[in-house]
């Protein structure tokens, strides 16, 4: 139990902005680690539109061939924290849970062939969430962290979300039409397609996702970012960070 009051301690409450009186609809724009790749494009987005979003961190391989939370990033973090960006946990391996095989116990493996498999129980849970923090925070210390974590591939189980909660920590997922696919094959799916897509489902309250950069799309949808957040503006929509009680 100490161990969980101590990591509650080390989430002071950031104090939200109030919501511009000519907003038709608040949007939340959460940015997982990933491959990194346009994280640079990304960002000089955000400053241009003056969208501060919420940034779920892991130690992730990048396109650098270097990890998102290694020393050679400290001075991305600590610019995209000086922007008014907040911070919450991704997990520290970004494994998948996918499985409770027990009370107070969740499986927690690898997607990599041969990566690793293990059985994780309430502190193993709470640590696994805890050290992608301390890590932002060594290289950041002003960062302002929310109580909140996302599992990778949004994937959880009963134990997973009760033992987080433990922690001290409450699940932030991403709303259906907040989904923007940049994780999926720009054959299929044309950034073209995606960008119409947003423009056309997102409604007021909604918790959108995408990433610093996907290995995987040959076709970044960084490229059409700024069309979607002017679009998306021009609607009425005002951007902000999740609350610490995250959304539903």
């Amino acid at each position: 139990m100490a161990g969980c009051l101590a990591f509650l301690a080390a989430f002071p409450a950031p104090a939200q902005p109030a919501t511009p009186p000519n907003c038709r609809g608040t949007v939340y724009l959460t940015i997982d680690t990933g491959w990194s790749r346009e994280a640079e494009q990304i960002a000089a987005v955000l400053r241009r539109r003056g969208v501060r979003a919420t940034l779920f961190v892991a130690d992730e391989p990048t396109f650098r061939g270097d990890r998102t939370l290694g020393p050679e990033w400290a001075a991305f973090w600590r610019a995209r924290a000086a922007e008014g960006h907040v911070f919450a946990s991704h997990t520290w391996r970004h494994w998948y849970f996918t499985g409770d095989p027990g009370l107070g116990k969740v499986r927690y493996a690898s997607r990599q062939r041969d990566g690793g498999a293990t059985v994780l129980d309430g502190p193993a849970l709470c640590e696994e969430l805890r050290r992608p923090v301390e890590r932002l925070r060594e290289m950041v210390p002003e960062a302002v962290v929310l109580p909140l974590w996302r599992a990778p591939g949004g994937r959880t189980t009963p134990n997973a979300l009760a033992l987080a909660r433990q922690c001290g920590l409450r699940h932030q997922g991403w709303s259906a039409n907040g989904f923007l696919g940049d994780e999926l094959d720009s054959d299929r799916t044309p950034n073209a397609a995606l960008l119409d897509r947003a423009l056309g489902s997102v409604r007021d309250g909604e918790v959108m996702l995408m990433h610093w950069g996907v290995r995987s799309r040959r076709d970044p949808f960084a490229g059409v970012l700024e069309p979607l957040i002017a679009g998306l503006q021009e609607k009425g929509f005002c951007f902000a960070t999740l609350p610490v009680t995250g959304k539903d």
